[in-house]
C-alpha cells in the first residue's frame, strides 16, 4: 500500500482528499503547510507526496526544499493547483521531474489517478 503524505492548507479539502485516496488503497498521512517537509517524508516514510497549498509559491517552495535534498529528489509530487499554466513553466524551468499537475477544481479521483501514474 503506497504511503502518501498530504500537505494542504485547507483541513477540509485534506479531509476530502484523505477519505478519497484512502478509498483507492492509499495509507495517507496529513499535514498542514509545514517548512519541516523533510521530515514529514521521513516520519511517515512516504512513497510520494500531494502539495495543495493556496498559492503557487507555497507549494513551489516546498517542492524545492526537497528537490535540493539528494535523498528526496526522485519523491513523486503531485501539485494541486488554481494556476496550472505558472504552475508547469515553473516546473519546466527546473527540469522536474516525476511531479504532475493536477488543476483545480478537481476530484480525489483525479488525485489518486496522478498518483498511480507516477508510482506505476
Amino acid at each position: 500500500m503506497p504511503r502518501i503524505l498530504l500537505i494542504d492548507d485547507t483541513p477540509e479539502i485534506a479531509e476530502l482528499l484523505t477519505f478519497a485516496l484512502r478509498d483507492r488503497g492509499h495509507e495517507v498521512f496529513a499535514a498542514g503547510y509545514a517548512a519541516a517537509i523533510h521530515e514529514l517524508v521521513v516520519q511517515h516514510r512516504a512513497d510520494a507526496l500531494v502539495l495543495d497549498c493556496s498559492a503557487f509559491d507555497m507549494s513551489e517552495s516546498l517542492f524545492d526544499s526537497l528537490r535540493d535534498d539528494p535523498t528526496h529528489a526522485e519523491l513523486p509530487i503531485v501539485i494541486v493547483t488554481d494556476t496550472p499554466e505558472a504552475a508547469e513553466a515553473s516546473l519546466r524551468a527546473r527540469n522536474a521531474r516525476r511531479v504532475l499537475v493536477v488543476r483545480k477544481p478537481f476530484t480525489g479521483a483525479q488525485v489518486a489517478m496522478a498518483l498511480d501514474q507516477l508510482l506505476a
